[in-house]
């Protein structure tokens, strides 16, 4: 595990208050910012507080790499439901599409974005001004452009429009605070600018105990996932199909037609994607860093998915597949989307769990006249096999970019800008084979290969927090949004274009005049 992930608990903090409160400096700080921005230490750590607000947990916190997406955003979307241990109003609430402005976790979702961003803009400000090796400081603040372009990115394909805040903001009045939305199309304009700047100066890779940090391939990576999804809905920008094309073969491999010379792969086994044992390998273009038992600092959605009452295991289940009508089964899922063949399903569920106290399986059978011997499929990505004994947390990384990812934005981009091309094939190929799957049928449209990549983006990363960016910006042959459609099709009826966008919090609105809400709040 890599030491500046976890440094971070010292120097860094969750700031729990509204967009004036957390902008502000605490008065009760033991050192004072003038006194803090001095040394090449003082860098580090503050760059390493930017990477805190991806994973920070514990038994009362969190993060959005650290269950946040999870209960603030996937409940929303057609693979997942809160389970019998999810008890919060506000996540079942989102679950329904019952959400309003005053959702405990939409405002977290904002909030801590926000937060992330305000250290970000901090580092940019200071950091320029201490005398240390210019090679390490310009590396530091790529890292933090590349940081602060994530935290924008995810925040405008959840809320639309929202305030860019590029500079240290140190007001004397609330009032001073206040910043409108900004259009989409220019916060975007601000993502490709440090992605872009970052790119310039971020190393290829790292040595320890740097191995985790962000790399120019990541950079470049992200670019390629900014510009698919500009290209999509609701921009709609075509001709960011082409850009995203060129972007990611500046990362892929030449085996993959690509000029990349950053080494990434896909694992050979798709259970090393996610394993411990195996994290930050050659397949992980850029992953939020857990260790499991240390401080807190582990993946705390573990328990979540594992099934309650296990004796010796500690799981609430939280989190569990969201069933819906298929035909004549009451009891479909995305489980029963992969082919029993496929080599991700059963890395991404289990049927049972074993008990480390007296060896017995333990199950959910389900009634279905349709299917025999049904049972309930637990999600399984973010099991730790180190860590049995103490399920509370594990020391499984989040991916927030992977190679496999990247073989995908590059067949999608490639289908929308030329056709389902020999490329576009190559691509999605590569991703069917490490399944176990055969070739995808030669010949294919345009749209019957759009289909076929939706199907195979969906199955291969799944509970990965990214399905819901998914949904608002994919579409049919027809060219139209297939956002409310999909989550009728699992039973969410009341599903409306409103929903494609999360409400402004509206404790941000009563303490900001100049924010909007967004249509049908």
């Amino acid at each position: 595990m890599k030491a500046f992930r976890y440094a971070v608990v010292a120097v860094a903090f969750l700031a729990t208050t509204s967009c004036k409160d957390y902008l502000t400096e605490n008065p009760e700080s033991f050192i004072s910012e003038d006194q803090y921005y001095k040394t090449q230490a003082d860098a580090i750590n503050a760059v390493n507080g930017v990477y805190f607000f991806l994973n920070s947990g514990g038994s009362s916190i969190q993060t959005p790499y650290n269950t946040l997406f999870n209960t603030g955003m996937n409940m929303a979307g057609d693979d997942e439901d809160p389970g019998p241990g999810a008890t919060n109003a506000d996540v079942r609430s989102l679950a329904v599409l019952a959400h309003s402005s005053t959702n405990l976790r939409i405002y977290e979702l904002w909030q801590q974005h926000y937060a992330a961003i305000k250290k970000a803009n901090v580092v940019l400000e200071k950091v320029p001004a201490i005398s240390f090796d210019n090679t390490l400081k310009n590396r530091l603040l790529g890292e933090t452009k590349f940081l602060r372009a994530l935290y924008y990115f995810n925040l405008v394909r959840l809320y639309g429009d929202v305030p860019l805040v590029t500079e240290y903001q140190k007001f004397v009045t609330a009032a001073e605070y206040a910043v409108a939305r900004t259009p989409s199309t220019q916060v975007y304009a601000q993502i490709e600018k440090d992605l872009t700047e970052a790119a310039a100066v971020l190393p290829a890779t790292y040595s320890s105990p740097d191995v985790g940090r962000a790399t120019q391939g990541a950079a470049r990576a992200l670019l390629a996932k900014v510009y698919l999804t500009k290209a999509s809905f609701p921009l709609s920008i075509a001709s960011h199909y082409q850009d995203a094309v060129k972007k990611a073969e500046e990362v892929l491999s030449s085996a993959d037609g690509g000029t990349g010379t950053y080494g990434y792969n896909l694992f050979s086994n798709y259970a090393d994607v996610f394993l411990p044992a195996s994290k930050n390998g050659v397949e992980h273009i850029f992953s939020a860093q857990f260790k499991s038992n240390a401080q807190g600092q582990g993946n705390n959605e573990n328990p979540r998915s594992i099934l309650s009452a296990v004796p010796g295991l500690n799981g609430n289940y939280a989190h569990m597949v969201r069933y819906y009508t298929n035909g004549k089964d009451n009891f479909f899922s995305i489980y029963k989307l992969f082919k029993p063949t496929d080599k991700r399903r059963d890395v991404t569920f289990v049927r049972y769990f074993v008990s480390p106290t007296n060896g017995r399986k333990y199950a959910l059978p389900i009634t279905n006249s349709v299917v025999a011997n049904d049972s309930t499929p637990f999600f399984h990505k973010w099991w730790d096999p180190n860590s049995t004994s103490v399920t509370s947390e594990s020391a499984a990384n989040v991916p927030i970019l992977r190679y496999a990812e990247l073989l995908l934005i590059h067949a999608e981009a490639e289908n929308e800008a030329n056709g389902p091309t020999t490329k576009a094939y190559k691509s999605l190929n590569r991703v069917r084979n490490r399944a176990g799957l055969a070739n995808l049928t030669a010949g294919l449209s345009k749209d019957q290969f759009r289909d076929s990549l939706y199907l195979d983006r969906r199955l291969e990363v799944v509970f990965e927090y990214q399905r819901w960016f998914d949904l608002i910006r994919q579409k049919d042959a027809s060219g139209k949004s297939t956002f409310v459609s999909n989550l009728q099709k699992v039973g969410k009826n009341n599903a409306a274009e409103k929903h494609r966008l999360y409400p402004i919090p509206q404790s941000e609105i009563d303490n900001n005049a100049l924010l909007t809400q967004n249509p049908g709040y």
